[in-house]
Parts: structure tokens; C-alpha cells; sequence
């Protein structure tokens, strides 16, 4: 029943999204829909980890915002709408003109968008660069899968500037080395999405600070002192950390800014795949319909995960999804040069959630025969 709660809109909007292309197009029209709702959904695992790791710091009216509210945005906005505003502001086309396009002359808007793409890729590539930096970089990050790897790094990141410089630079030398005749194109939106990653995660922080701060003073004025140093603890950030037990959920302007950030990366992850859909079909309608079931589909993952607590539970997830995104950012760079297909990427993202999983279960069998061991020797 539980499972039914979570993933029953998922459900009815399959059943309603196919049926509804059947009788419109036909069934080919309803065998693509149901293509690209797999591929989004078998593609975006990692995606939903991430989101999880976020979204388990958001109050359960903000997770249901996130189910509701913001499948609208999957759906309509970043899978229909962002599209048309990308080709608009790269082709230099009205954004009337880019939708004629759209429903008229679908190759050719298939072509324009593909154009666009070193401008999508710098975008999305060095917001979810700045994702994986954060994390690896984090001195504060108490669980390691890959100690030889994440200890130094660990250490080095007491320096908080390093990500920042380093995403930088890293932009740079993605501009230099595979943008060819697309260097201003690539730079101008890499620093849009650098800044777009800072703005909307440092308001997220500034706010979810201050709700901190107030609990503390609350606290404070009602004689609990020595209750508010483990309730600011327990309220520090834990993207970037795992097993973060006893959280502060986020509300008001915090969790507002945590959903814009969800958002965000949904639209860095959901770029590569709008452009690529574009194989199986150059109905706009109808890759929206298909990608939009899946995108509802990895929204019900995410929010099993973290209902089920499944992230503290296989402690290595987070750290798997995360090294997805770092190299599905070194792959969004290289596509700018070099076309790289979806499901390498997906198989890669795939394969970093699955040794990560297979690491958390051995972490837990380990734990669980170490009382074992005692009581053999006992």
C-alpha cells in the first residue's frame, strides 16, 4: 500500500499518456511514448539519488510540492518549453516563430536544437561539475567509499574556494579544448550555469541559516540550552554528506530555494536526453509525453528513497550518484566536440549506483558479523 501511495500518480499518468497517444497517433505513436519513458527512467536512477539526498532535508509539504508542482515544470517546462526558449536565444528566433518550427517543420527545429547544444551542455555540464566538486571536496564528509581517493581530497577542501577555482578552470579548458568554433557560446553559458549553481545553492544555505538561528534563539529563550548545539548540528547542510542523522526539515524561504535547486539539476540532467529523444522522434508532444512519464516515474523513486530511508540505509548510494554526475558532466563537456550516445551514459551512471550498492550491502553484512564474531569469542 505504501508503495501504491508513493508511485500511484505514476501509475495513472502512464495508463492516461499512453492510452491518450494511442487514440491521437496511434499504436507507433504509443510505442515511442512508452521507448522514451523507459529510456528516461531506466537513464535517471542516479538522478533520483540525488534528488533523495536533497529532498530528505525538505518538510513533507515540500516534498509533496516536489510530486506535484514540480512534475508540472518536469513536464511542461523543461521538456517543452525550456527547448523552445534554448533555440530561441541561440538561433536569434522569436520564441512564436521557434514553436511554428516546432509543429511545422520538425526536422528543422530538431536541427536548431541540436545547434544549441554546446550552449546546453556547458550549462548543464558545469552545474553538475559544481555538484560533484562540493561533494568530493566537502571537509566535512564523515563516510568514504573510495578512501585512497576521497581522504586527501577531504583534506584539501578545508580551502572552500577550491570547487569555485577549479570549476573554472575546468571550464576553460573545456572552451579551449572541445568547443572549436563554439568558444564564446560555451563560456558565456558555462558562467551562467556556474552562477545559477551559486546563486541558487548560497540562497538555499543563507536561508536554511537562518531558520537554524532561530530555532537555536527558540530555544534558548525557553531554558533549553543544552538542547540547541546537538539541533544546530543536526541542521547543517547534508548535501555533500551522508548518514546525516536527525535533520532539521526545511521550511518557508530554505526549502523554496532547495526546491528551485532540485529543479535545476532535474533540468541538468534532463538536457542531454531532450536533445537526444530527438532519434526516436521530432514530435515535441510526444517526447514530452514519453520523457514526462519517466520524469514522474524518478520523482516517486526519489521520494521512496527517502520515505524508506534508504540512503542512510546503503550508506555508498550517495557517493555512486555522485561520481555519475562527475562523469556525466566530463561527458556533457565532450559531447560539445563529439557526439556521445545516451546509453554509454546511462550505463555508466548505472554502473556507479550499482558498485556503490554492492559496497553499502557489504558494509552491512561486515557490521552485522562483527556482534556476531563477539559473541563466538564470548
Amino acid at each position: 500500500m505504501h508503495v501504491l501511495r508513493i508511485f500511484g500518480w505514476s501509475f495513472a499518468v502512464t495508463a492516461i499518456g499512453i492510452a491518450a497517444a494511442g487514440l491521437i497517433g496511434g499504436p507507433d505513436v504509443a510505442a515511442v511514448v512508452a521507448i522514451l519513458a523507459v529510456l528516461e527512467i531506466s537513464l535517471s536512477f542516479d538522478n533520483a539519488v540525488i534528488n533523495a539526498t536533497i529532498l530528505r532535508r525538505m518538510s513533507e509539504f515540500w516534498q509533496r510540492i516536489f510530486l506535484t508542482v514540480g512534475i508540472l515544470i518536469a513536464v511542461f517546462g523543461m521538456r517543452l518549453v525550456f527547448p523552445i526558449a534554448i533555440v530561441s536565444l541561440t538561433a536569434g528566433l522569436g520564441p512564436v516563430e521557434v514553436f511554428d518550427l516546432a509543429l511545422n517543420h520538425e526536422a528543422e527545429y530538431a536541427e536548431k536544437l541540436h545547434e544549441a547544444h554546446p550552449a546546453i551542455a556547458a550549462f548543464g555540464g558545469i552545474f553538475l561539475f559544481m555538484i560533484f566538486l562540493d561533494f568530493i571536496f566537502d571537509p566535512e564528509r564523515d563516510v568514504q567509499w573510495l578512501r585512497r581517493i576521497e581522504e586527501p581530497l577531504r583534506r584539501i577542501g578545508q580551502l572552500e574556494v577550491l570547487p569555485i577555482v577549479i570549476g573554472l578552470v575546468s571550464l576553460l579548458v573545456v572552451a579551449e579544448a572541445f568547443s572549436g568554433d563554439n568558444t564564446q557560446q560555451v563560456l558565456t553559458a558555462g558562467v551562467a550555469g556556474l552562477a545559477t549553481y551559486l546563486g541558487v545553492r548560497g540562497l538555499g544555505e543563507f536561508f536554511e541559516a537562518r531558520g537554524v538561528g532561530a530555532e537555536e534563539d527558540e530555544g534558548e529563550d525557553e531554558g533549553e540550552d543544552d538542547k540547541a548545539p546537538a539541533r544546530a548540528a543536526a541542521a547543517k547542510p547534508a548535501a555533500g554528506r551522508s548518514g546525516t542523522p536527525g535533520l532539521v526539515l526545511a521550511t518557508g524561504k530554505a526549502a523554496f530555494f532547495l526546491f528551485l535547486y532540485l529543479e535545476v539539476i532535474d533540468a541538468s540532467f534532463s538536457f542531454d536526453g531532450v536533445v537526444g529523444a530527438f532519434a526516436i522522434s521530432q514530435n515535441i508532444f510526444v517526447i514530452a509525453a514519453g520523457l514526462g512519464i519517466g520524469a514522474m516515474y524518478i520523482r516517486s523513486m526519489t521520494v521512496y528513497l527517502v520515505r524508506q530511508g534508504t540512503l542512510a540505509e546503503y550508506i555508498y548510494l550517495e557517493h555512486g550518484a555522485h561520481y555519475a554526475i562527475g562523469a556525466l558532466a566530463v561527458i556533457l563537456a565532450v559531447s560539445i566536440q563529439t557526439e556521445v550516445h545516451e546509453i554509454v551514459t546511462g550505463l555508466i551512471g548505472v554502473g556507479f549506483i550499482l558498485l556503490a550498492l554492492i559496497s553499502s550491502i557489504r558494509h552491512r553484512r561486515s557490521l552485522r558479523d562483527i556482534p556476531a564474531a563477539r559473541d563466538g569469542a564470548e
